[in-house]
């Protein structure tokens, strides 16, 4: 599976054609599906262009996203960088009127717990983010509930493709007693290579623009589509247990 990262935390100073608005968002998620996305994850964005959990903000980009795709799963984030407090995060999740598909939870912030079950309470897939270098892996598979998520985002955080992929190898190893999907990405310099090793391993993958700005050769990415044509080809061309 492919699934495109339509914004993520970024804002229109990193990236001035960064999709932030529902109708934005509705089409850049047309075109990317078109491209060859099979899931959508985007981060709902206030007035102001920061990221949000409120009601209204959720609500109008899961719809409109979800009229421009209709059939394709769509998730978004549950950042404590949206709400710190996790009390108050759990109670935005509960308090959602259109509901993803799918929503992101990061297992090293605290609160992880608490808002997983906001989710499940409400029907929707929980992604398990677990950051390398950080305590995530060993939280989340302590848990009995680790085994009731969709699927687990292993998000290689190294600056360097070499420490990147060093980190990547050693944490599918420590997650792999979890009992779900893994979806493998990095970010920035290391994007493109660990989706590399996604490809290589067979692994559920994603890319976009709040993972990366430019594509494989460097150039900078016109659109979250040109990145799914580019992670396509990747993953077409990419024979299993390629180093």
């Amino acid at each position: 599976m492919l699934q495109v990262c339509l914004n993520g935390a970024r804002s229109r100073a990193e990236c001035p054609h960064l999709p932030v608005t529902p109708d934005e968002l509705a089409a850049a998620a047309r075109d990317a599906v078109a491209a060859g996305a099979e899931d959508v994850h985007l981060h709902p964005k206030d007035h102001d262009g920061q990221d949000t959990l409120e009601t209204t903000a959720v609500a109008a980009a899961v719809s409109a996203v979800r009229a421009a795709v209709p059939g394709i799963p769509v998730g978004v984030t549950t950042g404590a960088w949206a709400t710190a407090d996790p009390h108050a995060r759990a109670a935005q999740v509960r308090a959602w009127t259109v509901l993803p598909d799918h929503a992101s939870v990061n297992w090293h912030e605290d609160g992880a717990t608490e808002v997983a079950a906001a989710l499940l309470d409400r029907g929707i897939g929980i992604e398990a983010g677990i950051y390398s270098g950080t305590p995530a892996a060993r939280r989340f598979l302590s848990r009995p509930g680790s085994r009731r998520v969709l699927r687990v985002l292993a998000e290689i955080t190294e600056a360097t493709p070499q420490d990147a992929l060093h980190a990547a190898a050693g944490l599918l190893d420590e997650l792999e007693p979890a009992a779900a999907p893994i979806l493998l990405h990095g970010e920035d310099a290391t994007a493109w290579p660990i989706l590399r090793l996604a490809a290589s391993r067979r692994l559920h993958a994603r890319i976009g623009l709040e993972d990366v700005l430019h594509l494989p050769d460097g150039t900078p990415a016109p659109d979250n589509a040109a990145l799914i044509r580019a992670a396509r080809e990747i993953i077409q061309h990419t024979p299993p247990g390629t180093p």
